[in-house]
């Protein structure tokens, strides 16, 4: 993920959106998130959360993004499906899992549809590896 001096995330397309989880208990919390993509990383998004302590980001494929907009999708650490919520809704499910922890998140469905339109905009599905610079990668590898 390319980040500026200040610490902002370099990105083609950012979308502040809200999500909402649920506690332990039950009780509904709303977390303000970016959703980020950078044509420079073409097969990933970022979700970064926003919060008091610092941000938090997750990256991973905006294919499993896209797939789990229609249909239930991902293995490993995150999941990403259809979902409807409480007020009837049309939402996206989005399942965080690591070590330390597991997190529901859902996010309203127009939001991640638009959010993905932006992305194709840029960079149409199935021809990110024609933007995809390999060489640069390998260079900053063996740089570090």
């Amino acid at each position: 993920m390319n980040m500026s001096g200040n610490g902002h995330t370099l990105s083609d397309v950012a979308l502040d959106i809200t999500v909402e989880c649920m506690d332990d208990r039950g009780i509904r919390h709303e977390i303000d998130t970016v959703l980020s993509y950078a044509a420079s990383d073409p097969f990933a998004v970022a979700m970064t959360f926003v919060t008091s302590g610092g941000n938090l980001v997750w990256t991973f494929g905006r294919d499993l993004l896209i797939r789990g907009t229609e249909a239930p999708a991902g293995d490993g650490d995150v999941h990403v499906s259809p979902a409807i919520g409480l007020s009837g809704r049309a939402m996206v499910s989005i399942e965080l899992s690591s070590p330390d922890g597991h997190l529901v998140l859902l996010a309203r469905a127009a939001d991640v549809v638009d959010f993905i339109a932006r992305t194709v905009a840029v960079v149409s599905p199935g021809t990110e590896s024609d933007v995809f610079d390999a060489d640069m990668l390998i260079s900053q590898l063996l740089a570090s």
